[in-house]
């Protein structure tokens, strides 16, 4: 079991050091381009909004500066409000099952708010072109990318 296993801490002075840069204000282009890759038939969030009515809205310069400074202001103070933490979630069953006596026999679907998950598809991409950019990524876990 790992709970008791020994662990050598100076395995992280192996590390490379690697510069560290200040986190940049978002832009109109990373939400846009975010947004653009949305689907527009997807069903309302809790927050009653759908990608395709996003869109739209986030077409208006003012109301984008808005979603953007939020998200600026949430990196800012390392914080995330409650409000996109809130979900809604169904239970589907899944098709051709023998028996639905099982929970193994339905699954669950969790709807966030989608300025919320606007916000984090913005962040992952971000975090993903630096680590990708800057070369953050293990070696083994890049073989096994070429490999899938």
């Amino acid at each position: 079991m790992a709970l008791y296993r020994q662990v050598d801490m100076d395995i992280l002075d192996e590390i490379a050091n690697k510069p560290t840069s200040l986190w940049p204000f978002f832009s109109k282009e990373e939400f846009r381009l975010a947004l653009s890759s949305c689907n527009n038939s997807s069903v309302p969030s809790p927050d009653k909004l759908m990608w395709s009515h996003l869109k739209i809205i986030l077409k208006n310069d003012e109301c984008l500066n808005i979603i953007i400074h939020i998200a600026n202001v949430c990196i800012k103070l390392g914080y995330w409000p409650l409000h996109f933490k809130r979900s809604t979630m169904i239970v589907i069953s899944k098709l051709n099952k023998k028996s639905y006596d099982s929970s193994k026999s339905f699954r669950p679907i969790i709807f966030l708010n989608t300025v919320g998950k606007l916000i984090e598809k913005v962040i992952r991409e971000r975090l993903q072109f630096n680590m990708t950019s800057n070369n953050f990524i293990y070696p083994s876990c890049q073989e096994y990318k070429k490999w899938t």
